[in-house]
């Protein structure tokens, strides 16, 4: 038998790696994403099907939780009237293709009579968030990529508890990348303090390697189901200035009211359900009385966007929907900018339509990998004319997008690989006139001192530091 063991190993691994080549043929959407599968098993026998079963098959499948939880939160008595069949009056003539695109690839619909105010910086979004946690009747919800155990973080978790102790159902959900910034680790501070907490995508130890390259992203507060804060801030102190002075980073986040709450609570529903298996629906999650329902307000609808089934790539639809009906100006502000072949063709034919486009990137990145794959890149969109700006003063986090000042989008979502195929994000479509103007003016107030990049100092650059950067930029999609 000892004898025949090389070819037992040879039939075995050209069976295994048969099995996976079809695999990926049969279930990559993306042609060079197949072909790359196809090249490490074909390439590595047997190691390389190893890797792609183990990280490259995607097995997040949430519809039937989605249907589960759907059936049981609906307010179907107050849908005819929220329902926004028209965005002309709100927004602009094109944007009616815009909200025919959301309707048909996004599962939530566009909603009326919401209330929506940025908040502008860390400390006083922490206050906010403190101040909520404190006001909550029924339930909080809280969703992070990050939750420190510092400064900011223990005044959250101390706010949370008590709220737990007062009566207040509270579930916390934090990425499991995302927990180990910090030691020790928050989440012993909220167990121990009562409060239900929980990881999204335990990894590693966890024993869930298949899901270790997958994050949620995802930023929400949902208070009493009525008040919700959302957008592209972590809990740590890296944000407040009261804590960090001058070197504080900066951010944007969003503090919302009406029924898009109840979109964003469905959101985080799922996430917890999918989790830990418990359900969160009626009373005290949600609530769809019209007493909490502003007379007057926005077109807004929830987008969430992950690699699961229910929303594979939601964000990228909607950002080149956008882009493909803008006739004006597009202005972008994104701290992690590194947009795939699709929207780099989406930027330059805006731009070459007439349409002014601004991008504004951060003059000194926190992750300096990523800063160097940027600028490997950006000369992409330069060369068809689209502008693009380096920030000045410290990083700032922000990711938001206006478009013809008649519509904007918001929340977690960068713009780079990560975001638009890895992660789980949650983000907000806006159609109104003047709050796209606010966010219009945010990046504008950005631009007025930042720095323009050229092709010119593109190409002024040390050979060593392009090289450098296009290296950093063959690494972009793991980022």
């Amino acid at each position: 038998m000892s004898s025949f063991w090389p070819h037992i190993l040879f039939v075995f691994t050209t069976g295994v790696s048969a099995v996976a080549v079809v695999h990926a043929a049969m279930t990559k959407r993306d042609v060079r994403a197949a072909i790359a599968w196809v090249g490490v098993i074909l390439f590595s026998p047997l190691f390389g099907a190893v890797i792609y079963f183990v990280v490259g098959i995607n097995r997040i499948r949430k519809k039937k939780v989605l249907a589960q939880l759907d059936k049981a939160i609906r307010f179907e008595e107050l849908r005819d009237r929220l329902l926004v069949k028209a965005v002309t009056p709100f927004s602009a003539p094109q944007f009616a293709a815009q909200k025919k695109l959301g309707d048909s690839v996004n599962r939530f619909q566009l909603l009326g009579h919401n209330q929506i105010s940025l908040i502008a910086s860390g400390d006083e979004t922490y206050s906010l968030m403190r101040e909520a946690i404190d006001g909550a009747q029924r339930s909080i919800a809280v969703q992070s990529y990050i939750f420190d155990h510092d400064t900011i973080g223990v005044q959250i978790a101390e706010a949370l508890i008590k709220a737990k102790r007062r009566g207040v159902e509270v579930r916390v959900l934090i990425d499991s990348v995302g927990a180990k910034y910090s030691r020790p680790a928050i989440t012993q501070m909220l167990e121990q303090g009562g409060v239900k907490t929980a990881l999204f995508m335990t990894t590693f130890f966890g024993l869930r390697l298949a899901y270790s390259n997958l994050r949620c992203h995802r930023k929400l507060m949902v208070i009493d189901g009525a008040r919700a804060l959302t957008g592209g801030m972590n809990i740590r102190q890296s944000f407040s200035a009261s804590a960090m002075g001058a070197r504080a980073m900066q951010d944007t986040h969003f503090d919302v009211r009406g029924p898009v709450v109840h979109q964003l609570m469905l959101s985080f529903a799922h996430d917890w359900f999918f989790t830990t298996g418990e359900s969160l629906s009626g009373e005290p999650w949600f609530f769809a009385s019209e007493d909490l329902i502003p007379d007057h307000g926005l077109p807004i609808r929830c987008v969430p966007s992950g690699p699961d089934d229910a929303s594979l790539s939601n964000n990228h639809s909607i950002l080149l929907g956008a882009l493909s009906v803008a006739r004006h100006h597009v202005r972008i502000q994104s701290p992690y900018f590194l947009p795939d072949i699709q929207l780099v063709a989406a930027l330059s034919t805006a731009a070459r339509r007439g349409v002014v486009v601004d991008i504004v990137v951060p003059g000194a990145n926190n992750l300096r990998a990523v800063g160097a794959a940027m600028m490997a890149q950006i000369d992409q969109v330069l060369e068809p004319g689209c502008r693009v700006w380096r920030a000045s003063g410290t990083f700032d986090h922000s990711k938001l997008c206006a478009v013809d000042g008649a519509w904007s989008y918001i929340g977690s979502s960068n713009i780079d690989p990560r975001s638009l195929r890895l992660n789980f994000e949650l983000d907000l479509e806006i159609f109104d006139q003047d709050f796209a103007r606010q966010i219009e003016e945010r990046i504008d107030s950005v631009i007025a001192s930042a720095e323009p990049i050229t092709l010119q100092s593109i190409q002024s650059q040390a050979f060593s530091v392009r090289l450098r950067n296009k290296l950093a930029w063959l690494f972009s999609p793991y980022l």
